[in-house]
C-alpha cells in the first residue's frame, strides 16, 4: 500500500458499464470495488465513466461514495455516438490528468484503455467476469486484454478459460473474487408477510430463484427447473417454485408455465427490492440456478449466507461460491432429470451432503471466504504496486 504521503497523488480513473440504473454481476462487483478503493484510499482522486447510467444524485447519495468522486455519464447520448464519445472523453481527460491507474470492469472499454497507454504509458487492469471473456471473437479487444497489465478475474472457473487464451501471460490474471455485504443477509424464519402475500403455509417446501430473465440469459437454468417441477412436483405435492427478477424473457416463461400446467405451483414474483431480498432467500427451503454461464453467482453468496441449501450448475463459475460442492449440490445444468432428483432428495432431507442442512455453518463458511473485508484487503495488495 502507498504511504500516506503519497496517497494524494493517487488518481484512479474507474470505467464501468453502469452502477445505478441496473443491477447485475457486472453493476455490484463495480459498486464493490470502489467502495473498496475508497476505503483504502480515502484521500485518493477517482473519476469514474458510465456508458449507461443518467445522471442521479439521489442514488449517488444513497450509495455513499465520497464527495471527492466525480462521475461521468454518457446513459443519455444516441446509441450511436456512446461509445465513441464515451472513449474520446476518457483519453483526453487522461491524457490532460495522467491518472495512476486505469480500471475497466468491462472488456468491451479495453481497447480506450490500451491506446491511452500507447499514447500515456498509463497502466491499466480489466476485470474479467464470464461469457464476454470466454470467447473473444474481436481482435482489438482480444489484444487489448492481452496488454492489460493486469487481469483481475472473478473465479478460478474464469481464471482457467482465460489461461486457454494464446499470449496471455499468465501471471498478469490474478483472482479477486465476487463478494457481498454480510451485515445484509441473516438466518431468519420464513417471513410472514411473504407466506401472506404468497398464500403458503410455513411447513410448505419452496424453491427459489432470482435471477436476470433475458432472452439471452436462458442458459441460467430456470427452463430446466420448470420442466424439473413436472417430476418434482409427484413427490412433494405442494412444492411452490418462485422465480423471482426481471426481462424481456418473461412472456415466453409464463407460456412455458402453461404449457406445462405449473399455473398452480409457479409464482412469478417480477423485480425484488433490495430490503425484502434477506426475507425471500428466507422464505424458501432451497435456492436453485442450474446455471451454465455464470462468472461466479453473488446470489449464491447471499443465499448461502441466510443458511440455505443451493443447487448450481457444474460447468461454470458457480462452481466458486459452493466450494466445488463443498457448501451445495452441483448438478449438469443440461439435464433436467438430475436436477429434479437433486431437488427432491434436498426438500426431503436426502441429500446425499449433509453440510446444506447446516445453515450456521454454510453462512461462517460464506463469510470467512467471501465478505465485503476480505475483497477490500486482496484488492489492497494487489493495488499497493501502484
Amino acid at each position: 500500500m502507498l504511504k500516506k504521503s503519497t496517497i494524494d497523488k493517487h488518481h484512479f480513473y474507474l470505467i464501468f458499464p453502469n452502477i445505478f440504473d441496473f443491477k447485475g454481476g457486472i453493476q455490484v462487483y463495480s459498486t464493490f470495488l470502489l467502495k473498496a478503493l475508497q476505503d483504502v484510499y480515502p484521500e485518493a482522486h477517482y473519476d469514474v465513466f458510465l456508458k449507461y447510467d443518467k445522471d442521479n444524485l439521489k442514488q449517488q447519495e444513497n450509495l455513499q461514495f465520497l464527495t471527492s468522486t466525480k462521475f461521468h455519464y454518457f446513459g443519455n447520448l444516441p446509441r450511436l455516438l456512446q461509445s465513441i464519445l464515451f472513449a474520446i472523453k476518457i483519453i483526453i481527460s487522461a491524457i490532460l490528468q495522467r491518472p495512476t491507474l486505469v480500471i475497466s470492469t468491462h472488456v468491451n472499454y479495453a481497447i480506450a484503455c490500451y491506446i491511452l497507454k500507447l499514447i500515456t504509458g498509463t497502466p491499466y487492469w480489466v476485470v474479467a467476469h464470464g461469457l464476454e471473456v470466454w470467447e473473444i471473437e474481436n481482435n482489438a479487444t482480444k489484444l487489448a486484454l492481452q496488454k492489460a497489465d493486469k487481469i483481475i478475474s472473478v473465479s478460478n472457473y474464469t481464471r482457467q478459460r482465460l489461461l486457454e487464451f494464446k499470449n496471455i501471460d499468465s501471471e498478469k490474471i490474478v483472482l479477486l473474487p465476487n463478494t457481498f455485504d454480510a451485515k445484509q443477509f441473516k438466518i431468519n424464519p420464513k417471513p410472514t408477510y411473504l407466506l401472506k402475500r404468497y398464500n403458503l403455509t410455513d411447513e410448505q417446501p419452496v424453491i427459489l430463484t432470482v435471477t436476470r430473465m433475458g432472452r439471452m440469459a436462458k442458459y441460467k437454468g430456470y427452463d430446466q427447473i420448470l420442466h424439473a417441477l413436472v417430476k418434482i412436483r409427484l413427490h412433494v405435492p405442494n412444492v411452490r417454485f418462485i422465480l423471482a427478477g426481471k426481462g424481456d424473457d418473461i412472456p415466453r416463461i409464463k407460456a412455458l408455465v402453461s404449457n406445462l400446467n405449473l399455473q398452480d405451483c409457479v409464482t412469478i414474483a417480477g423485480f425484488i427490492p433490495d430490503e425484502e431480498l434477506c426475507d425471500y432467500y428466507n422464505l424458501c427451503d432451497v435456492f436453485a440456478l442450474p446455471s451454465k454461464g455464470e462468472g461466479f453467482g453473488i446470489v449464491y453468496l447471499e443465499a448461502l449466507a441466510c443458511g440455505k441449501p443451493v443447487l448450481a450448475g457444474n460447468q461454470d463459475g458457480s462452481i466458486d461460491p459452493l466450494a466445488e460442492g463443498k457448501l451445495g449440490c452441483l448438478v449438469d445444468p443440461d439435464n433436467v432429470e438430475e436436477i429434479a432428483d437433486n431437488l427432491i432428495q434436498i426438500l426431503q432431507g436426502d441429500c446425499s451432503n449433509p453440510v446444506i442442512y447446516q445453515p450456521q455453518y454454510l453462512q461462517q463458511k460464506t463469510i470467512e471466504a467471501f465478505d465485503f473485508s476480505q475483497f477490500r484487503t486482496s484488492l489492497a495488495k494487489l493495488v499497493g504496486g501502484y
